[in-house]
């Protein structure tokens, strides 16, 4: 289960807050601690299951740490394949874990969930406490492998999204150490913010039209992490939804903007 503390300070939260209205664009700004799992700040709504996107890509390195898929930060190198997603430049090229991870590859996920399989991927998550654990796809697509956490049926919270955070920076989730670490270890350098050392993942997904297509002046934003400062950390979780089309993916400007207010948001959460 989700910790407990954490759930209930949020649902608590959401009452104080409902009259708080969010900066435009912003559904929630999370900040907690990862040792009590008490919430410091819940600003908007973060408790609304909606796609991972890309911040799927930190428990998925997990579990293919944990299940031997992975084996290094650079092993294993897959082949790049003509038919995969190769919308982005940087994906048209053969792909090891790091470049995986900091590149944001589809296909490179894609070739994991495919090893680890829907049952193993599920119990995973279940283990996790990562929000839904549904990996069925869309319906009648049986395509839950090749995109169930973009715009599909994985669903996870903002505050499901900081349990989780929580309970791998604490070394509380049930795999290796050494899975946890090698998961961590890919993400990209920290980031300073206010004296802050902020380590994350972004994440960017559109939602569907009832034909199928996407939305695209309503893409989802993500940023999940931690960050540390004189020997305290603390998660975070901010999740964005655009009221217009952008150039720049929702997940990035979701990074940017919460560097760039960390110093407020962290006199708001009393840090």
């Amino acid at each position: 289960m989700l910790p407990k503390i954490l759930a209930v300070a949020g649902a608590l939260m959401l009452v104080l807050l409902a009259a708080i209205p969010a900066q435009a664009g912003v559904i929630c700004t999370l900040l907690a601690d990862p040792e009590s799992r008490v919430v410091l700040l819940a600003e908007g709504d973060c408790e609304t299951r909606v796609t991972p996107a890309s911040t799927f890509k930190l428990p998925l390195a997990i579990m293919a740490f944990d299940a031997g898929i992975v084996t290094s930060a650079r092993e294993p190198k897959l082949p790049f394949k003509q038919g995969y997603p190769d919308w982005i430049a940087s994906w048209r090229q053969d792909t090891d874990p790091t470049m995986w991870m900091h590149n944001s590859n589809v296909w490179y996920s894609q070739r994991l969930t495919e090893q680890l399989g829907a049952e193993k991927l599920a119990a995973y998550a279940r283990s996790f406490n990562y929000g839904n654990a549904d990996f069925s796809g869309d319906p009648g697509r049986d395509n839950g492998l090749e995109r169930s956490w973009i715009s599909s049926s994985l669903r996870i919270s903002p505050l499901e999204q900081a349990g989780f955070l929580a309970a791998l920076i604490q070394g509380q989730l049930p795999v290796s150490s050494r899975a946890a670490s090698g998961a961590l270890g890919l993400l990209e350098s920290p980031r300073d913010a206010d004296g802050w050392q902020i380590h994350g993942k972004t994440g960017s997904a559109y939602p569907r039209n009832a034909d199928y297509s996407f939305d695209y002046a309503r893409g989802w934003g993500w940023y999940v992490g931690w960050a540390e400062k004189a020997g305290q950390r603390v998660v975070f979780v901010r999740l964005s939804q655009d009221e217009r089309r952008h150039d720049i993916s929702g997940g990035l400007r979701a990074r940017d903007a919460i560097i760039a207010e960390w110093a407020d948001i962290a006199a708001r959460a009393g840090l």
